[in-house]
């Protein structure tokens, strides 16, 4: 319409042009006629553009389809047969989680440091305020739900599980203070490759109270994300603080994101392959499914209610009474994301390929979705709140141990805390899922009674945490706005920031077109 206005402004302007007004309306249309693309350019330019969310979404489907058919070919896979199938689905989660230290820490510090800090602040607290709701609201939904179905009432279930829990004697209260520890921890290198907690130790045989036992502290081989992102914002907020004087190293970590962003790029174009062998890997580790599901099948379909209720009605309901936008339309554009988060089971290996899809798709602004993005797979696990605490509940069916309203309220609060100190690593929900049952007063033991399905429902509450980050970025980035146009580019960096202007009226444009292109087809 645009074109057409510009094209018809001479008739008025010159009309003494030498061309009759109905000989240039005509040549008007003409041109109109040929700029525009045939139909069949715009679908390939559409299926151009999604081709990586087509392609990773075909990697999981293909990947299931392939391990029920080696499954049904042979029934009994060895260890080393799995392996050899999985190999290159392993390579490819390696890949992605050796991006992630290096892409927490530069987007966190780059994205601080290109905000006003009056900014930083309000952007802070909204992210958090909207995880923490949203992480609460999951725990309530999911003890609803258990609740009223009562999948573990009248049910003989017997631990499936072919894996136990590493054993550790802890109490709630330890585990508390143990995320508190992890959030200053005394050596930023040591936090990057391994994470302290509390382990109690009796001091004779005799002794059952947990709390006159002798403490210990130990490491396990984990990456401390929660240490990180804390270090990480305070060196984002010096940098922003000190201006001037420190632009250099401003620069710095803004050229590190950049190259970790290209780097990430180039990784998330195998993750179609990638995939397919996990989930095809993942399949064949299965035992028979049949006998799991007379057991746990009540169990596992009361979880994917919850999901399902927390992912399309809750989070999407949210999100457009915040923004008054749609939501399934955002869910679309994070197709690849969640196809991502269901292959690896992890939601801060799946963090690159958010950032990419709310960038790129979505045109959430770089400095929002970078500062957001990293504390939301930190402390946001929408999912795994949910699955602790109907886990907890369905095992207290189960042992028929009765539950009051006191010991509910208990189960809600210790899930919402749990969940925020479970690492985005795969299965660590069932680590934290210990401190859960103690509030229960059930034993640690217990937890076997699920692990044969864990497996699988890992992988759909991972999508739904990756979902709950993003949702929460676009909020974040909806309720900002005003304050974001009064920062026209970065203070620190004008021309090199990754948050700059013209990048991001670059995506903007990128994101109408595609939006364009697929409205029209």
């Amino acid at each position: 319409m645009l074109d057409k206005q510009t094209e018809l402004e001479p008739l008025h302007t010159h009309p003494d042009s030498g061309r009759s007004p109905v000989a240039a309306m005509h040549h008007t249309f003409e041109v109109e006629e040929d700029k525009s693309p045939p139909r069949g350019n715009k679908f390939i330019r559409f299926l151009r553009n999604n081709a990586l969310t087509f392609l990773t979404i075909g990697g999981v489907l293909v990947g299931g389809a392939l391990g029920f058919i080696l499954k049904v070919a042979k029934d009994d896979w060895s260890e080393r047969e799995i392996m050899y199938v999985g190999f290159i689905g392993q390579i490819f989660l390696r890949m992605l989680k050796s991006l992630i230290i290096p892409l927490i820490i530069s987007c966190l510090v780059s994205a601080i440091a290109s905000l006003d800090l009056t900014l930083s602040k309000k952007v802070a607290v909204r992210a958090i305020a909207y995880y923490l709701t949203t992480t609460f609201a999951s725990v309530v939904l999911g003890i609803i739900v258990v609740v009223s179905i009562q999948p573990g009432v009248g049910r003989n279930v017997s631990g499936t599980g072919s894996e136990a829990l590493p054993e550790r004697n802890t109490t709630t209260t330890d585990t508390l203070l143990d995320l508190v520890r992890s959030m200053f921890p005394s050596n930023l290198v040591e936090a990057t490759i391994f994470q302290y907690h509390t382990s109690l130790v009796p001091n004779n045989d005799k002794d059952n109270d947990p709390y006159s036992f002798n403490i210990k502290y130990e490491s396990t081989q984990s990456t401390n994300i929660l240490g990180l992102v804390v270090a990480a914002a305070a060196m984002g907020i010096a940098l922003a603080q000190l201006g001037e004087e420190t632009r250099t190293m401003a620069n710095f970590f803004h050229n590190l994101l950049t190259m970790m962003m290209k780097i990430t790029s180039w990784v998330i174009t195998l993750s179609p392959v990638g995939i397919l062998f996990l989930v095809c890997s993942e399949i064949l580790k299965m035992s028979d499914m049949s006998s799991v599901m007379s057991g746990l099948g009540m169990y596992f379909l009361t979880v994917m209610v919850g999901l399902f209720i927390q992912g399309f009605i809750i989070l999407p309901l949210l999100y457009f009474g915040l923004t008054r936008q749609n939501p399934f339309r955002f869910i679309k554009n994070l197709a690849s994301a969640i196809a991502t988060a269901f292959g690896t089971a992890s939601s801060t290996a799946t963090l690159p390929i958010t950032i990419k899809c709310l960038e790129e798709k979505l045109g959430i602004d770089p400095r929002i979705a970078r500062f957001t993005l990293p504390i939301g797979a930190t402390i946001n696990m929408d999912g795994t709140a949910l699955y602790e605490a109907v886990a907890a509940i369905f095992i207290a069916q189960v042992r028929g141990v009765s539950l009051d309203i006191g010991r509910i309220i208990a189960i809600s609060i210790t899930a919402t805390a749990a969940s925020i100190g479970a690492a985005g690593i795969p299965q660590a929900g069932l680590v934290t899922m210990v401190m859960v049952l103690d509030t229960v007063g059930l034993p640690a033991e217990d937890v076997t009674l699920i692990l044969a399905v864990d497996w699988l429902l890992d992988r759909f509450r991972t999508a739904i945490n990756v979902m709950g980050d993003a949702f929460g970025s676009g909020v974040v980035h909806y309720r900002s706005q005003k304050e974001l146009l009064q920062i026209k580019s970065s203070p620190m960096t004008p021309r090199q920031s990754v948050a700059g202007d013209k990048d991001k009226d670059n995506l903007n444009s990128s994101n109408e077109n595609n939006i364009q292109s697929e409205q029209n087809v």
